[in-house]
């Protein structure tokens, strides 16, 4: 066979090409099965040495604890500017929706003609 007056190799192997295994980096060992059991072996044995059973229960409230006494609580005068902020915020957001539910009545009444 040629392609444009240059002789094209013919294929010896009938088969369909198979790819040779998977890409590597640039001086990366490959993987083996038996190389992988081994490192997940030492691996699996070190976690469950760690578990404790029932341990995580015991130790949760004084965990609980230590964390509440790291939180910098809010002083009295704080509580009472973010109180007002947050029902002046409801009272406007009532007020907008009841506004825009009256405007929309009005709407839906001029358009039906009752």
């Amino acid at each position: 066979m040629e392609a444009r007056g240059k002789p094209v190799a013919q294929d010896e192997n009938p088969q369909p090409s198979k790819p040779t295994g998977k890409r590597q980096r640039a001086g990366a060992q490959p993987v083996t099965s038996s190389s992988y059991q081994a490192k997940a072996e030492p691996a699996r044995a070190a976690n469950k040495s760690d578990e404790k059973p029932g341990g995580g229960v015991t130790s949760f409230l004084p965990e609980v604890v230590e964390e509440i006494r790291k939180v910098i609580w809010p002083t009295a005068r704080q509580m009472v500017i973010y109180t007002v902020v947050v029902f002046a915020f409801l009272i406007f957001m009532t007020a907008l929706v009841w506004g825009v539910d009256f405007l929309t009545g009005l709407g839906v009444e001029a358009v039906l003609g009752n």
